[in-house]
């Protein structure tokens, strides 16, 4: 028998067989268009609003799609072969089914694959359920540079070279381009670029300009802090651990505020950082991302990093263009005598 990849070429040569539609949620071959009797459920009723099919060409950016979707709060499946869509819409048109946004990534991984998700799509157009297809390619030579960049095999290339198996996925997926809504050429576009133009193409509705923003307050002396984007270390400034009054406090305390700024490097600090970070906020926006965790790192992690958190989230939470989350990850911890040697 021929291997996979020639079975799929051959399949792209003959093009599409004439099929009967599935209806959706029966499975198997047998299973032909509804008997005169029957009646499809009413997808209007459903909660799902928006389903998105995600295909193209391996090194397309089909995961950096995905990525786009997942960040808008889309429910987000990949590499689903086509018959398996069906049984997925199924549990989201369920009535007790909570998912209103959903996109799946279907390509030539899952095997058969032209003319069932020709199929699948036109079972979803007859039943009236809402749904776009993207599809991403590029050139053979930005395909090739990416896979030789990630040194990863091409699904199709099996024991063959990149270039076989890129010239058998295009044979393959040429077709599909026709069914697609969106087709974006990624050739030449950064992740960051193609993830704009994904978002300008299907999520017009979601604020370009909304940034969530999770400041975490933690201790160097507890470990450092864990998935941050930026780390500030405010261990230069007065450290409250040594006056005894304040060693029992927090960063919560404005006895402790009062503290660390009285000798006017805490208000220096804040003029030297609230300009760059006002710089920096819309800079992550336009390069795609969605969250931004920002972690202030003092010793114990009790006093000045958690007032200085405090401060940065009072002040953002009065833009609109911002989303603010807290997290003092080391407050509760005891305090100890084993603080900074002093102020430096």
């Amino acid at each position: 028998m021929p291997d996979e990849p020639e079975r799929l070429q051959d399949m792209a040569v003959e093009g599409p067989t004439r099929r009967s539609r599935l209806r959706l949620g029966r499975r198997g071959r047998d299973a032909q268009q509804p008997e005169p009797d029957e009646t499809p459920r009413p997808y209007a009723e459903t909660r799902l609003e928006d389903l998105v099919v995600i295909t193209g060409y391996s090194g397309a950016g089909k995961s950096t799609a995905m990525n786009v979707f997942e960040d808008a709060g889309y429910f987000c499946v990949d590499n689903l072969p086509p018959e398996m869509i069906r049984a997925l819409v199924e549990l989201f048109v369920h009535e007790g089914s909570k998912v209103e946004r959903a996109a799946v990534v279907s390509d030539v991984r899952g095997g058969d694959y032209f003319e069932a998700l020709r199929a699948v799509l036109e079972d979803l157009e007859a039943l009236g359920l809402r749904h776009r297809v993207l599809f991403l390619h590029a050139t053979d030579d930005a395909i090739l540079t990416r896979f030789q960049e990630t040194r990863r095999r091409h699904p199709l290339a099996g024991a063959s070279t990149v270039e076989r198996g890129i010239a058998l996925e295009r044979a393959v997926l040429e077709p599909i381009k026709g069914l697609a809504d969106v087709v974006i050429d990624s050739t030449g576009l950064k992740a960051h670029m193609l993830r704009r133009r994904i978002a300008d193409e299907f999520l017009p509705r979601v604020p370009a300009s909304k940034l969530a923003v999770s400041l975490e307050s933690f201790g160097f002396k507890h470990g450092p802090a864990r998935d941050a984007d930026m780390v500030l270390d405010v261990r230069f400034l007065p450290n409250p651990h040594y006056e005894p009054d304040l060693r029992p406090l927090t960063g919560h305390d404005q006895r402790v505020v009062d503290y660390v700024g009285r000798d006017g490097q805490l208000e220096a600090f804040y003029e030297r950082l609230e300009p760059l970070l006002d710089y920096l906020l819309p800079q992550y926006v336009a390069e795609g991302k969605a969250h931004l965790t920002i972690a202030v790192g003092c010793t114990g992690g009790r006093h000045r990093s958690v007032a200085i958190t405090e401060y940065l989230a009072r002040r953002w939470r009065e833009r609109d263009d911002v989303f603010v989350e807290i997290t003092h990850r080391d407050i509760s911890h005891a305090d100890r005598r084993d603080g900074d040697r002093g102020p430096s």
